[in-house]
């Protein structure tokens, strides 16, 4: 059982090279179905966020994988290969802990990343993808980070990407207390971030959405309008905060929207949070002097404060998957034992029911019942031992001892003196 961990994030990439490696929800399964198509690969999950696309699978050849998320995501293999990191075996089982804790994200500690990899699990069961190993590994790592956030207080002191867009906001505004805020989208994102700036006050809120009925559901919890994602050309420049964060395929927040907005607003300054992976807004609007462009990436500098606060939280939870690590290649070795264990037992049953119909036969022709036992008895003995004698008979001279020592652990025998 060979597992294997592909991918790219926060640290290895920036996001315009993480939006062209990322997968949306409705072409997860036939990703996966794509994937344990190739050869040599029997499990697989995908993982994928506005901080990174990671590949889960069971597989005999990582080179397989690599070329298969180039090409299925239309990428030059050359052009990915230095932002890509690969983990097999114990390395990767650990990569996947860490994850699940948090200690691997942007935000160290946060939470939402062990829900996302939930609904990785959750997307590779319903597609079929999910087998022993993946499972294994994905409900261990569940565990484990259920056990860090319990027994550790490296969640404790963490700035969220929501808050942090809160904090950005109040560098440019005096106080949110008097903005009108955008939230584009209606996922779990944006209800984070619209939580936060709600606790602001603002004096205005307003959620645009695909689809009214699910923006309608947020608004009306916030205390605020809906709109569709087609009014806003005629509707954004009424706002001064907006956040965005969608699945949309392509940028939905032009710079020719904002250009008029602004004008529209007498430049008075638009500050723009950007938390989607592909992006929402085309990175131009960032060039524009009244525009204050945020994206994922440029996050990272306000979340990261309070990380020395958290410095020993990190220590015992980074000790705490190196045991739960330990754990894991138990268990992989003892799953590397499963068919020897099934093929040994089906071996001893099929001597069991060979000698036993020999023997019904024996009784129906109506042999002595006491003979008949004593005979069933002797022959099941000699055909157990058959193989062992055989190979203690027939071992050379170099094998020997260590054939003689592995016999007498498996049938306990007494040692020699």
């Amino acid at each position: 059982m060979n597992l294997v961990v592909l991918g790219l994030n926060y640290q290895t990439a920036p996001v315009a090279v993480r939006e062209r490696l990322a997968f949306n929800p409705d072409e997860m399964n036939s990703a996966l179905a794509e994937l344990v198509g190739l050869k040599g690969v029997f499990e697989a999950a995908i993982v994928s966020t506005c901080n990174r696309t990671e590949l889960y699978c069971h597989a005999r050849d990582l080179d397989a994988v690599k070329y298969w998320l180039a090409e299925n995501r239309q990428q030059d293999l050359q052009s990915i290969t230095p932002h890509l990191y690969a983990y097999q075996g114990t390395e990767a089982a650990r990569h996947a802990y860490r994850v699940a804790c948090g200690l691997d994200s942007m935000v160290v500690g946060e939470t939402q990343i062990l829900g996302q990899l939930k609904d990785a699990e959750r997307a590779a069961r319903d597609a079929g993808t999910m087998g022993t190993l993946l499972n294994g590994v994905f409900q261990r790592a569940f565990s484990t980070a259920k056990d860090v956030r319990t027994q550790t207080k490296i969640g404790a002191a963490s700035v969220s990407m929501a808050a942090a867009s809160v904090r950005l906001a109040e560098r440019i505004f005096p106080t949110i207390a008097e903005c009108k805020v955008l939230f584009i989208g209606a996922g779990e994102m944006i209800e984070l971030c619209a939580t936060h700036f709600a606790a602001q006050s603002p004096c205005k809120m307003a959620v645009a959405n695909r689809t009214l009925e699910r923006g309608q559901q947020l608004a009306n919890e916030l205390g605020g309008e809906a709109m569709l994602l087609t009014d806003l050309p005629e509707r954004i420049h009424e706002f001064d905060v907006v956040v965005t964060s969608t699945a949309a395929p392509l940028p939905i927040v032009g710079k020719g929207m904002i250009e008029r907005a602004i004008k529209q607003r007498r430049h008075r300054p638009m500050f723009i949070v950007d938390l989607a992976v592909p992006r929402d807004v085309e990175s131009e609007v960032g060039e524009l002097a009244d525009a204050y462009l945020y994206t994922v990436d440029d996050l990272a500098q306000v979340v990261q404060q309070g990380m020395a606060s958290r410095s020993a939280e990190v220590t015992s939870a980074e000790a705490m998957v190196n045991e739960k690590v330990k754990e894991f290649n138990t268990w992989l070795a003892s799953r590397a034992m499963v068919p020897t264990i099934r093929d040994l037992r089906d071996h001893a049953d099929r001597i069991v029911r060979g000698e036993v119909q020999r023997a019904q036969k024996k009784l129906a022709n109506g042999q002595d019942p006491q003979l008949v036992i004593e005979q069933l008895a002797q022959q099941m003995s000699n055909k157990f031992l058959h193989a062992p004698l055989s190979a203690l008979n027939t071992a050379q001279a170099d094998e020997q001892e260590a054939l003689v020592n592995l016999v007498r652990r498996l049938y306990r025998l007494q040692d020699i003196h």
